[in-house]
C-alpha cells in the first residue's frame, strides 16, 4: 500500500466486507506498540440513543418515594 498525498490509505475490499463497512462506515484507528489498528466499533452510541429516542415519551416524573425503594432493593443485594 501506498500512502496518498493527504494521508489517506486504501482498506483493501475483502477487509472491508469482513469488517462489513463502506462509504460513511465509522472506524476507530489506533497506535499500539508501533502498529496502526483499524476497528469497527462495536457500538454506536448515537445509535443506541437514537433507539431510545424512537422508542417512545421518556420518564418525566418519577415518584420520590419509588425512587428512594429502588435504590433500597438495591443496596440490600
Amino acid at each position: 500500500m501506498k500512502v496518498g498525498p493527504k494521508g489517506q490509505v486504501v482498506i483493501p475490499s475483502a477487509m472491508r466486507k469482513a469488517l462489513k463497512i463502506g462509504p460513511g462506515s465509522r472506524v476507530i484507528v489506533k497506535l499500539l506498540r508501533g502498529r496502526v489498528v483499524v476497528e469497527k466499533p462495536i457500538i454506536s452510541a448515537v445509535s443506541v440513543f437514537e433507539k431510545i429516542a424512537k422508542a417512545g415519551p421518556s420518564v418525566s416524573f418519577v415518584e420520590p418515594h419509588l425512587y428512594e425503594e429502588e435504590l433500597e432493593q438495591r443496596t440490600r443485594a
